[in-house]
């Protein structure tokens, strides 16, 4: 449920991310006079900005909700262990020791 609920969450933010790219801001309405018009489009002259403003926030509202339900089952699905809850000393595992010791002293050269 929660890999689902995270491909969806992906999915919605890339196409709101899309969808704002494609919008064309108040200023673009200028370029419109000048032979760049929007009248042979699919939706339209007017029709692109209401469309992409309605998907746009549709979406928005999706996004916020799946984030919502993300964020509660984080915080549900969290351990509730603390690390000062064991306190106790970490086992440290010795070399065996060494059967038979080595005398070190005849490597140390002597001087005159």
């Amino acid at each position: 449920m929660y890999e689902i609920v995270i491909v969806l969450y992906v999915i919605v933010s890339l196409a709101i991310i899309g969808l704002v790219l494609i919008q064309h801001g108040k200023g673009a309405d200028m370029g419109a006079s000048f032979g760049a018009g929007a009248s042979a489009t699919i939706f339209g002259s007017s029709g692109t900005g209401n469309f992409l403003t309605k998907s746009t926030s549709i979406l928005a509202v999706v996004f916020f909700a799946l984030s919502l339900v993300l964020g509660n089952y984080n915080t549900s699905h969290i351990e509730k262990n603390s690390e000062f809850e064991n306190l106790t000393a970490p086992v440290v595992e010795k070399a065996p020791a060494a059967e038979e010791k080595k005398d070190t002293t005849k490597d140390i050269p002597v001087g005159n």
